[in-house]
């Protein structure tokens, strides 16, 4: 019989390549590690992986394939599980890009840590893209994205439309543009075909949104941004256009298709949707 704590050790090893830094990331000790492939390669009866230089074999390869199957199988039952128990202690996990979640989950994580003192939220500060690989494994309870592309495995909850503004000087002028923009590939795949409709432009990729923001703010180009994000804006001379001609997009949040919800996590979306409503009125 294979035992599960053998299986995501040799997964984590499988993926990291390297004992050590598998032991610090498991909290094990490098021996340990050693011995649960040790105990994994008795059980299987076949050499798993080659030490100098570090490989898989073809029958580590075989069962990675399946050990990375059975362990988020495992992860999604436990968070149904959790669901169906009305979990009062624990951890919820959710996804959500930066300038999402410091614009507006903080007060409704306040308000969340208030209601359940037993619970403790973590939370992956990433992409939309990224957010949904996190929902879809398992290893994200809850994602906030902008406008999720239609997926059998996901289900995408539109909480509010969002429009595009240009914050920054430039615009209206002869000599070709400089067009601040994030690393968002959701993003990216939403305003690519639009930029032409502001003329002559050039691009440079700056990172995140807020990144975006201080470039633009220090006169050194044109940040395109979603509206919601000129909520933490510093310098109120900049000028900012709303792009109308620009195709509209969704901010909502993700969960697995038939994925049960918590009591504490359909507390969580009650108050974030009010975030959104009192920040961010419809337009």
């Amino acid at each position: 019989m294979l035992d599960i704590n053998w299986l995501n050790t040799f997964v984590t090893l499988a993926r990291l390549g390297h004992f050590g830094q598998t032991a610090a990331e498991l909290h094990m000790t490098q021996p340990n590690v050693s011995l649960h492939l040790k105990r994994l390669e008795e059980a299987t009866k076949v050499r798993l992986i080659e030490r100098s230089p570090f490989r898989l074999t073809q029958a580590g390869e075989r069962l990675l394939v399946s050990a990375q199957r059975t362990l988020s199988e495992l992860q999604l039952c436990q968070s149904d599980l959790n669901a169906l128990g009305d979990l009062a202690q624990g951890t919820i996990t959710l996804a959500a890009s930066d300038i999402i979640s410091r614009l507006l989950l903080i007060r409704p994580f306040q308000r969340f840590k208030q209601a359940y003192p037993g619970i403790d939220l973590a939370l992956f500060n990433t992409t939309s893209d990224r957010s949904a690989e996190l929902v879809r494994s398992g290893r994200a309870d809850l994602g906030f994205v902008l406008e999720q592309r239609q997926n059998d495995s996901l289900h995408f909850t539109a909480l509010r439309e969002v429009g595009w503004c240009a914050l920054g000087e430039g615009l209206d002028e002869q000599e070709p543009t400089l067009i601040l923009l994030g690393h968002d590939t959701r993003t990216r795949a939403l305003l690519d075909p639009a930029l032409p409709q502001l003329g002559r432009y050039r691009v440079m990729e700056v990172g995140s949104v807020d990144a975006q923001l201080d470039w633009a703010e220090a006169g050194f180009g044109v940040a395109v941004v979603p509206d919601f994000a000129l909520l933490r804006r510093r310098d109120d001379a900049v000028p900012v256009r709303r792009l109308v001609e620009f195709p509209t997009a969704s901010l909502g949040y993700i969960v697995r298709q038939n994925q049960i919800l918590s009591r504490a996590i359909k507390a969580l979306l009650g108050w974030v949707e009010e975030e959104i409503a009192s920040r961010m009125p419809a337009p």
